[in-house]
């Protein structure tokens, strides 16, 4: 069995572009809507496994809010970067527009890693 994971977000063009630099992704499969003007289904790999299938949301929500109160239903555990400097382009990719919820640092089960809600609403724990 394989298992990854889906978002679902407004400017889904714009967040592939995100998640590719964050975390040196490519797209692997993709479909747009009649328009091209967002993802009807894309998937990201990296070193040709899967990591990641994004969406456009299907109703709008407001990022505005869910900054705001911090609000986190999920987390996205980004972890075996390979490098401490992984981690960091990762946390400064992912900050642009968002909220650090824990900026980089070091915790008992991990000697680098952060946690950070995207500009997408999207809350990411990347680490080493």
């Amino acid at each position: 069995m394989k298992c990854y994971t889906q978002v679902y977000v407004m400017d889904s063009l714009e967040a592939v572009d995100t998640y590719c630099r964050a975390f040196g992704a490519q797209v692997s499969f993709e479909i747009k809507n009649e328009a091209k003007t967002e993802y009807e289904h894309c998937e990201l790999s990296v070193n040709g496994e899967p990591i990641l299938a994004v969406s456009e949301a299907p109703e709008p929500y407001d990022v505005g809010a869910i900054h705001k109160m911090k609000w986190q239903t999920m987390t996205f555990n980004a972890f075996e970067l390979g490098s401490e400097e992984a981690v960091k382009n990762a946390f400064e990719v992912l900050k642009e527009g968002g909220v650090v919820l824990e900026d980089i640092g070091a915790l008992p089960w991990s000697k680098c890693c952060a946690t950070v809600m995207d500009k997408y609403g999207v809350c990411w724990w990347v680490a080493i």
